[in-house]
């Protein structure tokens, strides 16, 4: 267990890094923009990348690579390819309606308890 932990933090600290310097490269490119450019290019590629990455490792046989390449590096670049990962195995498992569920109350919920932090810290340092 503790070989899977250290994994998942070293696989955790090159996607983290790869987050930032992609969001870096972009905005040099492209420039400064109010929609995050950045971010949602992260999301993308870490969800294609993510979709791929579970086929081949599950066809080859390389699942023991998961903490590492799926957790770790594209979990430190975006969570966001593991929460699509995690809604698209509901759908796939026939589960539609526990998969609109779960991708209804990660958006609402998470944006609401966003909000609910961002108030309560006003709050306290006001």
């Amino acid at each position: 267990m503790f070989f899977t932990v250290l994994q998942v933090a070293a696989g955790g600290a090159i996607g983290s890094s790869a987050r930032f310097l992609m969001g870096v490269a972009i905005q040099r490119g492209l420039g400064s923009f109010t929609f995050p450019l950045g971010v949602i290019a992260v999301n993308i590629l870490g969800s294609f990348i993510m979709g791929a990455l579970v086929v081949f490792l599950g066809q080859r046989g390389l699942t023991h690579y998961n903490a590492f390449l799926a957790t770790g590096i594209l979990g430190g670049f975006t969570t966001f390819s593991s929460f699509t990962l995690e809604a698209w195995r509901l759908f796939e498992r026939g589960e539609v309606g526990t998969a609109a569920l779960y991708v209804g109350l990660s958006v609402v919920v998470s944006l609401a308890a966003l909000v609910g932090g961002v108030h309560m810290m006003r709050a306290v340092l006001a």
